[in-house]
């Protein structure tokens, strides 16, 4: 059996009237990159903030490996290492000296601390960059910067809240591949973010949070089996008439079709030869038609018809 990193159990947090957190249930196992998803007001970060014990609960039982979290479990968090949206370095400090800071909040050890923080500066890719202070640089290697901060001391599980906010795409490349090479290496990762491409990536398991609930968890491939919608096939034409919009409501596996700006679309449950089928109704029809592309549902699909609503920026 896999060890379990972080076990949350029945976790109620309520905030005078509002209920942050209700009997929320997770379990993350060693060696996963779990996602942690859920439009604005959720529950994300009230859930790390309790995770991380800076803040007190209502209800519920919260371990890391293996032991209960309290404020005072300082072994436990000398094994995390945290990287919050919002940048945390000293202004007063260059690169290397906040590397160096942080890292020095766990490794007492000179030597062994040296070796660790130049293995971070390598590790994001900021070598050219350690004297400099931060405010000299730009938004994707001051995310770097923070990122270093958080693993210098070689954390087992690390949790990274929207990392990859407003950094530009080479950055936020390094950055992902980063994620995923610590991983490879042993470390445990919680990762809340709203690119949903970005979960695909690099997601073994994901939950979606909704009103202080989980309300589904799973793999990208089980999370997308829990709507009806399959494959979506989208053919440019003119507005059809009535006779081929019934047509294609009667073909197999279709659940509906609409049409709209210049557009059939024709939605599926199911089915291995939809496309083929429509094609050949098409044809029957002799309906003039342009470009037909079908499309598989993706994790954005599965938030919205889970959530009833688009995944924001941050809680």
């Amino acid at each position: 059996m896999e060890d379990v990193v972080v076990k949350i159990e029945n976790l109620v947090k309520n905030y005078r009237e509002l209920k942050a957190l209700d009997h929320l249930n997770l379990e993350i196992k060693k060696g996963e990159v779990f996602g942690l998803l859920g439009p604005n007001g959720s529950g994300k970060t009230t859930t790390i903030s309790c995770l991380l014990s800076l803040l007190a609960y209502n209800e519920g039982r919260i371990e890391l490996f293996g032991k209960p979290m309290t404020p005072t479990s300082y072994d436990s968090k000398a094994r995390i290492g945290v990287i919050l949206q919002n940048v945390a370095v000293f202004d007063e400090l260059n690169v290397y000296e906040n590397i160096d800071c942080f890292c020095g909040l766990y490794i007492k050890d000179k030597a062994k601390r040296k070796q660790y923080v130049d293995e971070a500066i390598e590790f994001v890719g900021i070598k050219d960059f350690i004297k400099f202070k931060p405010r000299k640089l730009s938004g994707g290697l001051l995310r770097r910067l923070n990122i270093a901060c958080g693993i210098a001391h070689k954390p087992e599980l690390i949790i990274l809240d929207e990392p990859t906010v407003a950094v530009d795409p080479q950055s936020r490349n390094k950055i992902l591949e980063g994620i995923e090479e610590l991983n490879r290496n042993g470390a445990t990762i919680i990762y809340t973010t709203h690119y949903m491409e970005e979960v695909e990536q690099i997601c073994t398991r994901i939950a979606i949070m909704d009103h202080g609930k989980k309300i589904a968890e799973g793999t990208s491939g089980e999370l997308k089996r829990m709507i009806k919608n399959t494959e979506t096939v989208t053919i440019e034409m003119e507005e059809p008439d009535a006779a081929l919009i019934d047509t294609m409501k009667k073909l197999e596996n279709v659940y509906e079709v609409k049409w709209e700006a210049g557009k059939l679309k024709i939605y599926l449950a199911g089915g291995t030869h939809n496309l083929l089928n429509i094609m050949d109704a098409l044809k029957t029809s002799g309906a003039a038609f342009g470009q037909v592309y079908s499309e598989l549902p993706t994790l954005n699909d599965v938030f919205l018809t889970i959530t009833g609503k688009e995944l924001r920026d941050k809680d």
